[in-house]
């Protein structure tokens, strides 16, 4: 058993439960999109009431085995080239500031709204991008699309206060083009900070329903956040030998939240590393979650 293996029992590994995730997280207001590609991660074991998983993760199989070349194109029956009638490259102007962005689905009037933050090096071409992380991404937007939703990916130019400037502009624009309906914000890796910096940010945190955070790194302030207190719903994942940010310490953050009664979530993507939460994060299970709280 490897050290990182042992760490996480000792976190996590409360129930054996072999299972799918998807026979655990099927319900929810959004219709299936290739769930039998992507919702079928077994969970190794559960703990905290079952607000924590370790997900089984096998290199080989989900990236050697699920893509014609390994790491930049995954195989045709992963995506569904379709979407593309539905999103463009454009700049929303919003409280007086201009965000470029990728969007998917209608520019108003959608029944729910998903936000995707990249990492340092990004920008919105990598969250618009079909082939890369496994089909992650066209999964993400055919369920936006299918489902009334909108799908946004701007280009983050700084990861400090402007950068949180310009996302909290674009969730308020969200808020209001859509008449009112849920703004879901999510997080890649150093674009933790953005959903951080939101967390603390009382009007934004107002719009939001809730976030979803992968191998981001470690806030000790967010527990603490306006975000936190709001109790707004928080979903973390986390490849469990992850060398930038933290798994354990990020598990600790999920657990003093939890603890405090917020709604909140952990999967740990057992040998997974850095950019395995991109890849492997069931986002049908994360946004129906959100959306059911």
């Amino acid at each position: 058993m490897s050290t990182a293996h042992f760490t996480f029992c000792t976190l996590f590994c409360l129930t054996v439960a072999v299972m799918p995730v998807a026979a655990q997280t099927s319900g929810g207001p959004l219709k299936p999109f290739k769930d039998d590609l992507f919702s079928g991660q077994t969970v190794l074991s559960t703990a905290d009431g079952g607000a924590s998983e370790v997900l089984d993760y096998d290199e080989m199989r989900d990236i050697n085995g699920r893509d014609e070349v390994p790491e930049r194109r995954v195989k045709r029956q992963y995506v569904d080239m379709g979407i593309k009638r539905v999103q463009a490259l454009e700049t929303v102007t919003a409280g007086g500031r201009a965000v470029e962005v990728g969007r998917v689905g209608p520019a108003s009037g959608q029944s729910f709204t998903v936000i995707f933050i990249h990492g340092r090096g990004g920008d919105r071409r990598l969250g618009m991008n079909d082939y890369t992380f496994g089909g992650n991404f066209n999964r993400l937007k055919n369920l936006a699309a299918a489902n009334g939703g909108t799908y946004y990916v701007p280009s983050v130019r700084s990861f400090d206060a402007q950068g949180v400037a310009d996302v909290a502009a674009l969730i308020a624009d969200a808020k209001r083009s859509s008449g009112g309906k849920p703004v879901i914000l999510t997080c890649a890796s150093m674009g933790s900070f953005i959903c951080y910096g939101i967390s603390r940010d009382a009007t934004a945190v107002a719009d939001l329903k809730g976030m979803a955070i992968l191998g981001g790194a470690v806030d000790p302030e967010f527990p603490k956040s306006a975000f936190a207190r709001a109790k707004k719903p928080v979903w973390f994942t986390h490849g469990s030998v992850d060398k930038v940010y933290s798994a354990d310490q990020q598990a600790t953050i999920f657990r003093t939240m939890l603890k405090a009664g917020q709604p909140a979530r952990f999967s740990v993507f057992q040998t997974g590393g850095h950019g395995t939460p991109v890849r492997m994060t069931d986002w049908r299970a994360v946004l129906n979650w959100i959306l059911s709280r």
